[in-house]
């Protein structure tokens, strides 16, 4: 019937109050302004000297992009830092792992920020792109040392072969110099080539060891132990105190089998308890010891111009490398040679020489 009213359906649904937007857009728009703020390198260098921690992060970030537009900046940014760096101690920091490198760095950190100094400790891990890990990657094995307004911790930059992690961690050195630390420490995995590179960009080097792990000088190669200015026995405490004392013995014996330094320098092994801080002091005093010894003999100076010429070449290298392997033809041109040497047409040398042939004559 047209006259009958309508009964409301039971499962009609009331409007309700409008909800706010669960996005705060005002909120949005302020992140997109902050994100898209970018410093000029003289902004950049503004701030690195004022000691901005904030600026020096973005200006680390910019010097390990791969991007062609990043690179040329930071370019610019460390020759614009190149007058204000040089005056610190840099201290290359390897050792095998469990011997409690991190708690040592913590502990040796918190004794220089004690006495007045400025640190920081970078990282060069070359395993970081493909394990998606990094040393220094969790700030909480340093906690106290990470708290401090003096120090700055910086993760290994990820990606690239070692030589790019390591130029790219050499270039970091730079920029914290000229944002006033006036130590850094750069801690390598202990594996592989990573030491030879900590070696090539820092004036003491230290080798961290553990005793009571087997034969003290197994794993331990030669060139490792050649290039140690001084060892540390770690964990030097409780009932691992005898076989500190004995690893110190046979690390001191083993090291006298070795040619004397360039630097007239004779390496020593020291025991410690980075747990308790035990031991610190005594490290710490005697690689004080070894940078007045290099200043006054005129070998540090000699030392890093050496360095500065050796990651010449090995940047020259690199950039030969990304210009083969980011070139499209050049591409094609190592799938042709990979597939010819799968197949037994020719040799791996032969392929090589071929390539460079073909880069030489611009493709």
């Amino acid at each position: 019937m047209s006259g009958t009213k309508k009964k409301k359906s039971a499962l009609s649904v009331s409007e309700g109050v409008e909800q706010p937007g669960s996005i705060n857009q005002q909120a949005v728009d302020h992140l997109k302004k902050i994100k898209k703020k970018q410093y000029s390198s003289e902004q950049l260098l503004t701030g690195i000297r004022r000691g901005d921690i904030s600026i020096l992060g973005q200006a680390i970030t910019l010097v390990e992009s791969s991007l062609e537009h990043h690179q040329k900046a930071a370019q610019e940014l460390i020759s614009a830092c190149l007058p204000y760096s040089g005056n610190a101690f840099r201290v290359g920091i390897t050792g095998v792992p469990g011997a409690g490198k991190s708690t040592f760095i913590e502990s040796m950190g918190k004794h220089i920020l004690e006495a007045g100094g400025k640190l920081a400790v970078l990282a060069i891990d070359p395993s970081s792109d493909r394990s998606r890990g990094s040393i220094l990657g969790d700030k909480t094995r340093m906690e106290e040392l990470a708290g401090s307004r003096r120090a700055y911790i910086r993760p290994s930059p990820s990606g690239g072969t070692l030589g790019g992690v390591a130029r790219k961690t050499r270039e970091t050195i730079i920029l914290c110099e000229a944002a006033g630390f006036d130590t850094i420490f750069v801690e390598t995995v202990g594996v592989g080539q990573s030491e030879t590179a900590v070696h090539s960009m820092v004036d003491f080097f230290l080798l961290v060891m553990l005793a009571g792990a087997g034969d003290e000088l197994q794993g331990i190669k030669r060139g490792i132990m050649e290039m140690a200015d001084a060892i540390v026995i770690n964990k030097a405490d409780g009932n691992n105190l005898k076989r500190a004392s004995r690893a110190q013995a046979e690390f001191a014996n083993a090291l006298h089998l070795f040619p004397p330094s360039l630097s007239g320098w004779i390496p020593r092994v020291l025991t410690c308890s980075s747990l308790y801080s035990k031991g610190i002091p005594e490290i710490w005093e005697m690689a004080l010891e070894y940078a007045d010894h290099v200043k006054e003999s005129g070998h540090l100076k000699e030392k890093r111009l050496e360095q500065s010429r050796y990651w010449m070449y090995e940047t020259l290298r690199d950039g030969i490398y990304a210009q083969v392997f980011n070139d499209p033809a050049m591409k094609k041109e190592l799938e042709i040679h990979e597939k010819a040497i799968s197949e037994g047409r020719i040799t791996s040398f032969m392929a090589a020489s071929s390539i460079l042939n073909k880069y030489k004559s611009g493709n």
